[in-house]
């Protein structure tokens, strides 16, 4: 069978789906690779490197998409609300591979299942010990953490660490992250290792240790938090009365802090607001918020997608997709998931569902032509309910 990888054409992507280092595995199972030419350029990874690896240049974009699996970083709604298959669309049949946001763009997934090809989308994999090795997400939220505390980093007018110079000591800036999940942990390690004093808040009290164990402080926020954790272990949506005991709880904690890193996010749901506008005007001039919940609408109040914002003498950035800054790595990491999560399928260079496995099962958007994926379809179903 024969796997294409595809140049990324959404804009500001610079990620590829396949490196050159991950191509053996896939050769050694029996399949053969072809590679749009320049498809890696932008993430450091160059034609010959993966012709060095065994993969084929592709004379044509066309010759890619005719590939009995297709391999993206982006396809369906991760592609746009309304961009089906963003000039990557696979033939009738093959199975097309990659993140989608079917939960939070239900119809594009509708849209891009209309071509007949299977789509497996890498957000709906399992919480389970099998599938850590194909977690697209939290690789992928590992390098946001990072790229957040940098960008904090270079927009405060201070500096993080303590220092005791000539002119006196200079102390340690002070950075609050709301959310401790991957993307959180890595931006308190992060901000940690740049000498910043760091504390930490999560509706879910389970994470308290690991906040810890990274140097942090965490913030004990008195609610009830007890149905705070949902499936596979992501927070959960909680009402509206809650979250407003959050914001004003947090009060403090955010008006003392020189940088507030929001990441706190509900798969297919909006962000929940836990940063107002009157928090941030609050805060000191020169403050920072690093908005990662910003595609999603953002945790904070003055947060806009892909923009930053001046209020009351306080940045508030609202990045989009931190892992296309860091292409060379972001890709290595991508690469390693979904060629992992391939090679559970194929079996002697032949591609093999079986539903009974919970990887496959779980992940299956669309096949011939529909959706097949319940929860899904139940979004689906409340979007068009809904109007949207």
């Amino acid at each position: 069978m024969i796997v294409g990888v595809a140049k990324e054409v959404f804009p500001g992507e610079r990620r590829v789906a396949l490196v050159p280092a991950i191509l053996p595995s896939l050769t050694k199972a029996g399949l053969e690779v072809v590679i749009e030419g320049g498809a890696g350029v932008e993430a450091g990874y160059w034609d010959q490197a993966y012709q060095e690896k065994g993969a084929r240049i592709a004379a044509s974009r066309d010759e890619v998409l005719a590939a009995d699996i297709l391999l993206l970083v982006r396809m369906a709604g991760a592609a746009g609300e309304h961009a089906g298959w963003n000039g990557a669309r696979p033939k009738p049949g093959a199975v097309a591979i990659g993140t989608a946001d079917p939960l939070g763009s239900p119809a594009a997934a509708l849209e891009a299942a209309q071509c007949g090809a299977t789509l497996f989308s890498l957000e709906l994999l399992p919480r389970i010990t099998r599938a850590q090795s194909m977690d697209v997400l939290s690789s992928m939220a590992t390098i946001a953490g990072y790229r957040a505390v940098l960008l904090a980093a270079t927009a405060l007018p201070k500096m993080f660490p303590m220092m005791m110079t000539a002119a006196g000591t200079i102390r340690s800036a002070r950075v609050f992250v709301v959310g401790a999940g991957v993307a959180g942990l890595q931006a308190i390690a992060s901000a940690r290792r740049l000498g910043a004093i760091v504390s930490a808040y999560d509706v879910r009290p389970a994470v308290k240790e690991q906040v810890h164990s990274l140097g942090g402080k965490f913030l004990e926020i008195q609610i009830d938090v007890s149905q705070a954790e949902g499936q596979g272990g992501y927070a959960r949506q909680l009402d509206e009365a809650t979250i407003k005991k959050q914001q004003e709880l947090m009060f403090g904690a955010v008006a003392e802090s020189d940088v507030v890193i929001t990441t706190a996010a509900v798969p297919g749901k909006k962000a929940p607001l836990l940063v107002t506008a009157e928090m941030v005007r609050k805060m000191s001039p020169g403050s920072v918020v690093v908005d990662l919940a910003a595609e999603r609408g953002g945790n904070c109040e003055l947060t806009r997608p892909g923009e930053t914002v001046v209020d009351h003498g306080v940045t508030i950035l609202g990045p989009t997709n931190l892992p296309a800054e860091i292409p060379y790595h972001a890709s290595q990491m991508y690469a390693k998931n979904i060629a992992t999560f391939l090679l559970n399928m194929v079996d002697q260079g032949q591609l093999k569902l079986d539903m009974d496995d919970e990887i496959i099962r779980e992940t299956l958007v669309a096949r011939d032509g529909k959706i097949v994926h319940p929860r899904v379809l139940e979004a689906l179903e409340m979007r068009q309910r809904a109007g949207a």
